[in-house]
């Protein structure tokens, strides 16, 4: 039996979830190496980008899966040698809860850092038995930041100066979980970083409001960062049994061509239940159609070229 790669200390939980999914990798090797494709998983660590790449994955659409996209992606990418922060910019905090990061009383938190000017590294905690994985909090504190912001210097840059001034991992990736909504703090993630990843899910109404969205990332590019550009669109709650699924599907791809990732996220329970065990859904059920969906679509991520 093939021994799953892993790194210097590597947690159980992770080799558990590595070991469920080493098969099904090793035949997509192998099938791309009988098609002439060359694969750089074969170790099992996916490439490194040449600079960090920080995501803010946005939609102020609620429940469209922007919480689970973020703490799944990050997972996925930290299990195959990537070093990744989430940065919970939601006051509900449910990525600090689904990373097993505390976030409760009196917690420093992200809060603390864009309002008091609290460094970064007092704040970024590692993810329980995910050792490439770690988080920064949000508490409810969070929600009073859209007010106490308006009347600060450079407001809209207050997370891209703390993760600028960060001193502690080299990270691969920063990923940012917005809140549902296009306030400051949302501005503040798109300000600081360099792609935006939006979930849609494909469901009635799926593109609406989604043109609001884009006109800010114009005017934030235009006004606030150049850089900014929309890197990544994932179709998640998808629904094979149902043609409506598949017309969204059809819809958004038609609208945006190679924006949008081949893998599709569908429904699943497991994605909703792994949260409530402090847990992705990456080792809460590895072998659950979730879990390979969002290490499919990692897996795409991480292997997409970053045009300047």
């Amino acid at each position: 039996m093939t021994q799953t790669p892993l790194n210097p200390g590597d947690s159980p939980l992770v080799r558990e979830a590595l070991s469920s999914v080493v098969s099904r990798e090793t035949t997509a090797t192998q099938t791309a190496a009988q098609s002439g494709e060359v694969s750089s998983e074969g170790n099992g660590n996916w490439p490194r980008p040449a600079k960090t790449r920080v995501i803010a994955v946005a939609n102020q659409k609620g429940g469209v899966g922007k919480t689970t996209t973020s703490v799944n992606i990050a997972a996925a990418l930290s299990m195959h040698g990537q070093r990744v922060l989430v940065v919970d910019l939601d006051p509900q905090g449910n990525a600090s809860t689904a990373l097993a990061t505390e976030h409760r009383g009196d917690v420093p938190d992200v809060y603390q850092v864009l309002v008091d000017d609290l460094p970064m590294a007092d704040i970024v905690k590692q993810v329980p038995d995910m050792p490439n994985l770690y988080c920064a909090p949000a508490t409810i504190d969070l929600a009073g930041a859209e007010i106490e912001l308006v009347s600060l210097v450079a407001r809209e840059a207050r997370l891209r100066r703390a993760l600028a001034a960060y001193e502690g991992v080299d990270f691969d990736y920063i990923v940012i979980d917005c809140p549902p909504s296009l306030g400051l703090l949302t501005v503040n993630a798109l300000v600081a970083a360099d792609e935006v990843m939006i979930p849609i899910q494909c469901e009635y109404y799926a593109l609406e409001g989604l043109g609001q969205l884009l006109r800010n990332v114009d005017l934030i590019k235009a006004h606030l960062n150049p850089t900014l550009r929309l890197s990544t669109i994932v179709l998640t709650m998808y629904d094979g049994r149902t043609r409506l699924a598949s017309q969204v599907a059809e819809e958004v791809r038609a609208h945006f061509g190679e924006t949008v990732l081949n893998t599709v996220i569908p429904r699943s329970v497991r994605l909703s239940e792994a949260p409530s065990y402090g847990q992705s859904v990456m080792t809460y059920d590895p072998g659950s159609s979730g879990a390979m969906a969002y290490m499919d679509a990692a897996r795409e991520i991480a292997h997409r070229a970053v045009v300047a």
